[in-house]
């Protein structure tokens, strides 16, 4: 499992919620165990206590998010520094008797978290993966999605630092909106060219009168 993967960890658990829509899907043991996805043997760690335990990291990760996209990078990494300290893991070698063509192990970095609680080993992973990302591509590769209102976290992987929406939707339906009200300026200027037209035609032929 490439480090790169455990970010992803981090935008799963704080999107789980979207505060502007009023939804939240984190709402029992049984959507606690979804997030860990195919680590199932996390997952089944999950109890009714871990619900509070996942919001509560769900808040402090989505104000890492929050912080970098206001442009904030110290408080960001600050942040992010305290979960990494709350919750800390240790980096292992690992090959998770995956093999490569000729029968040896495809070596990897692993990160081994050493929990008391389902909701400390999901923070550890999350925390740290978003670390590695921050790190190794900036601050401001960590975004809330720009389609009002949705406010997603999204990681921009792009090679331009482009990224803007948290899916294609997201951007699709920004998109329209922006093409809508480009329509409506340009048809309020269109009446008002009209209108002033007409006012002057008015005016010329009241003149020659």
């Amino acid at each position: 499992m490439e480090l790169a993967y455990y970010s992803d960890y981090a935008v799963r658990l704080v999107n789980s919620e979207e505060p502007a829509r009023g939804k939240d899907t984190l709402t029992s043991v049984e959507a606690v165990r979804d997030l860990f996805g195919g680590n199932a043997s996390a997952a089944r760690r999950a109890t009714d206590a871990d619900v509070t335990r996942f919001r509560s990291v769900r808040a402090r990760l989505r104000a890492v998010f929050e912080a970098a996209d206001k442009g904030d990078e110290t408080l960001a990494v600050d942040l992010l520094n305290s979960l990494l300290l709350e919750f800390p893991v240790s980096p292992q070698i690992s090959g998770h008797d995956i093999r490569d063509d000729d029968g040896r192990p495809l070596w990897h970095m692993h990160l081994a978290d050493h929990p008391s609680n389902a909701t400390a080993g999901y923070a550890a992973i999350a925390a740290m993966g978003l670390a590695f990302h921050l790190t190794e591509y900036g601050v401001d590769r960590l975004g809330l999605c720009e389609a009002p209102p949705c406010r997603n976290a999204y990681l921009d992987t792009s090679t331009n630092r482009s990224r803007r929406y948290c899916s294609d939707r997201c951007a699709t339906r920004a998109n329209v909106a922006a093409y809508r009200a480009r329509k409506r300026l340009e048809a309020d200027r269109s009446d008002r060219t009209g209108l002033a037209a007409d006012s002057a035609q008015r005016a010329s032929a009241n003149g020659e009168r």
